[in-house]
């Protein structure tokens, strides 16, 4: 089934003139374009839509949406079909949405809070009451701070890889975190749907996703990864026993039975390429 541009412009929100320019630049191509000139638009084309419009609500610009797309449609299943590789990069969408709306939800539950406690101390001050709420103890920020884990990084890798970490992610603004997060959410699903299909650790399949894994790793500051001479055969393994062990991180990879499988994949990436 086939839509007009018109019709897909009214049910997506945006306009003719918006479609034709995402087509004009290679974002979205109609699925054909009739002798009348008119664009129409068939599922696969409606879907590529949905992606751009989902990376568009998290606040990226057109040129690195075409790159976030690129790196989606790079980095998916090579064998699946396109409707399975549809719903594998769609599924690393909704892990973003999910991560968003949890952030969302964190900081109205924060300004809800804050409501709250400056409404009572209204009161209070009305009936000259000196007993007022402490609006720092009604978890004013949470949701709003990106440096939640800075404990936890440094006791695990010291200060110089969290001030490094936190220097290079506040750079990149809003879009490149937001492209970032993108990047990540592509990997973690492709590690999840590898895991559902039962690959073997050692198959071609799960050394691919556990090479990129490191790739991940080496550019992503403040990791010992990142850091020249550091053990990387050791921290890989590490972390994927603590992919295993920490519910947070296993959480990413669909649970236990993911977190294992990605654990075991990067193990055997390290010994074949890290220990020589």
């Amino acid at each position: 089934m086939e839509r007009s541009i018109q019709e897909v412009a009214k049910a997506a929100g945006t306009t003719s003139r918006t479609l034709r320019h995402y087509d004009r630049i290679g974002l979205v191509a109609p699925s054909r374009i009739g002798s009348n000139g008119y664009r129409y638009y068939d599922d696969r084309a409606l879907v590529r839509l949905q992606r751009v419009l989902l990376l568009r609500g998290l606040g990226l610009g057109l040129e690195v949406i075409a790159q976030v797309l690129a790196a989606q449609d790079r980095n998916g299943p090579k064998s699946a079909s396109p409707e399975k590789a549809e719903v594998s990069i769609l599924t690393a969408h909704l892990e973003l949405l999910r991560q968003e709306r949890n952030r969302v939800d964190a900081q109205i539950g924060a300004v809800e809070r804050t409501i709250l406690a400056l409404r009572h101390n209204a009161k209070q001050s009305e009936h000259d009451n000196t007993e007022k709420e402490d609006l720092m103890s009604q978890h004013m920020f949470e949701g709003f701070d990106h440096t939640q884990y800075r404990e936890e990084v440094e006791a695990r890798w010291g200060e110089d890889a969290y001030a490094s970490s936190d220097g290079w992610w506040r750079s990149l603004g809003a879009a490149g975190q937001a492209e970032w997060q993108a990047k990540l959410a592509v990997l973690n699903a492709d590690w999840i749907a590898a895991a559902e299909r039962g690959e073997d650790p050692e198959s071609t399949a799960a050394q691919d996703l556990a090479e990129r894994h490191i790739a991940w790793l080496r550019a992503t500051p403040g990791t010992p990864a990142a850091t020249p001479g550091g053990d990387l055969a050791s921290y890989v393994l590490g972390l994927g026993d603590m992919y295993v062990s920490d519910e947070r991180f296993g959480a990413n990879y669909g649970g236990i039975t993911g977190a294992s499988f990605v654990r075991d994949a990067l193990a055997v990436y390290v010994n074949r390429n890290l220990r020589r």
